[in-house]
């Protein structure tokens, strides 16, 4: 990946954080006072897995796949540091924080606010997103500080790989400490759907683009295409 697909941010993506807090309040705003468009979505779901969620999680992560080159993985041994701290922090740190600071709000602090059933809910879905790091607000952090384009390609193509093997082991655990039931084909179905289809998708359109069009127009003009639609669907 050459820099300047890393240089710059739009205007959209420059104030993500407030799109996102200003999409929460409307969700909060729906569940509250529409709460039947919640159980409408909750019909297209298979294996405990929402179809409108997997559509949008793939709209949010192909993109990011796209970019991604696993060729790239060749040069770890180059400077290892930062990947080792990478993989420490994701794997062995941050579920483990995520799954503590949950216990802590949904069990201790909000307990007199919200049923055990429902803390119980919230702890699992903290667990899902604590133990997979987010591919695409790497690349954001990446740009927003300036960092090497071609070193945030390794260590997400190395995370993406890890992702493959240590998340529903990781997942499972937690939640089986927590006596929160989630069966192994939802875990094993959500790793299928939300990494590895998105990721083999990227890899074969990255090859294919590249081979027909040439490196230039897929850093240049292919990748910038789906931007916005990476940006939105996140929400």
């Amino acid at each position: 990946m050459k820099e300047e697909n890393c240089s710059g941010i739009s205007f959209f993506q420059k104030y993500l954080t407030v799109w996102v807090l200003i999409c929460m309040l409307i969700g909060i705003i729906i569940g509250r006072f529409l709460p039947e468009a919640a159980e409408f979505l909750n019909r297209f779901e298979y294996a405990g897995v929402s179809v409108p969620m997997a559509v949008l999680i793939w709209l949010m992560i192909y993109p990011m796949m796209i970019k991604i080159d696993f060729q790239s993985i060749k040069n770890v041994s180059k400077n290892p540091k930062g990947l080792f701290v990478t993989w420490i922090v994701n794997w062995l740190i941050k579920p483990f924080t995520m799954y503590a600071i949950a216990c802590l709000f949904f069990f201790v602090v909000f307990k007199k606010l919200i049923s055990a059933e429902l803390a119980s809910e919230y702890l699992a879905g903290a667990v899902l997103l604590g133990a997979a790091p987010c591919t695409a607000m790497v690349f954001v952090w990446s740009t927003l500080t300036k960092g090497d384009p071609a070193y945030t390609v390794v260590q997400v193509a190395t995370n993406d790989l890890i992702i493959m093997v240590a998340f529903v082991p990781i997942v499972k655990f937690l939640l089986r400490i927590s006596s929160v039931s989630v069966p192994w084909d939802t875990l094993i179905l959500s790793a299928v759907l939300f990494v590895a289809v998105p990721l083999a998708g990227g890899m074969l359109t990255r090859s294919a683009v590249i081979k027909k069009k040439g490196t230039g127009y897929f850093e240049n003009v292919f990748i910038n295409k789906f931007d916005g639609i990476t940006t939105v669907s996140s929400f």
